[in-house]
């Protein structure tokens, strides 16, 4: 199975003044694709814009950036995060990122149910 990317499913999430602050590009959205992964997207955060901090429980999350700049918040340390950088967060512990950059951030998300 195939999908363009005109096919592929496109949701959208906002801040707090109700404005669009990323996109989310579906990227499981297959039928009988495993219900275990809850999560395969390609995530387009806007500059300024941050997915803040929250805690995994029973599933883990990874990113992999593809473009931009970040912050990014592993459970009680933040780094500054670049492209061909992978992240993996662990049930039970948190994480959040945070666009620095003037452009779009760009990065894969993964989260897979324990």
């Amino acid at each position: 199975m195939i999908k363009t990317k005109e096919e592929i499913k496109v949701t959208t999430e906002e801040n707090s003044q109700d404005e669009v602050k990323m996109f989310l590009n579906h990227l499981n959205d297959f039928e009988g694709w495993n219900e275990k992964v809850r999560t395969f997207a390609l995530v387009e955060l806007k500059a300024g814009e941050e997915v803040e901090f929250h805690i995994h429980e029973k599933e883990f999350e990874s990113y992999y950036i593809l473009s931009g700049k970040a912050l990014y918040t592993d459970h009680d340390e933040t780094f500054k995060i670049a492209p061909g950088t992978v992240t993996f967060t662990p049930s039970g512990k948190g994480h959040g990122i945070k666009n620095i950059g003037d452009d779009m951030l760009k990065f894969i998300a993964l989260i897979v149910k324990d």
